[in-house]
């Protein structure tokens, strides 16, 4: 029997997965985390990227997009808990390249700081979105 941790990636509306993982990969604000069972408490900020879950028997990593949010890390336990997290199977292209393109339009528009702020974390979105659809595809 392999080694296994726990992973729960919770969104401010629902449980997006809770289950047993052989690794995990998720977006960090320095660069992507891995993490293995047993790992080392830890506590870090998690930018708009995609989370990648090796499920136990399965050749297959479970692909979730996360708009941000705080990852606890215990040596049998990760919790994701995220702004916004959606299954990457259930992501909508046509959506996240409208919003990429009118967050793109608004960086234009430099009539604020806070209004470029805005636009700047909704590109990052939309970016992190497609990124999450061509890895989903890429495997298939």
């Amino acid at each position: 029997m392999s080694i296994r941790v726990h992973v729960d990636v919770v969104s401010a509306e629902e449980l997006i997965f809770s289950g047993e993982t052989d690794f995990a990969v998720f977006p960090g604000e320095a660069g992507e985390l891995g993490i293995y069972p047993r790992h080392t408490p830890l506590l870090t900020r998690i930018k708009p990227g995609t989370v990648r879950l090796k499920v136990p028997d399965s050749d297959e990593y479970e692909l979730v997009y996360v708009s941000g949010g705080m990852l606890e890390v215990q040596p049998n336990l990760i919790t994701m808990l995220a702004d916004t997290a959606i299954r990457a199977h259930d992501l909508d292209e046509a959506k996240a390249l409208e919003a990429k393109r009118r967050a793109e339009e608004a960086l234009k528009d430099r009539s604020s700081d806070v209004g470029y702020a805005s636009a700047e974390a909704e590109l990052a979105q939309a970016v992190a979105q497609l990124q999450a659809l061509k890895k989903l595809r890429a495997r298939h």
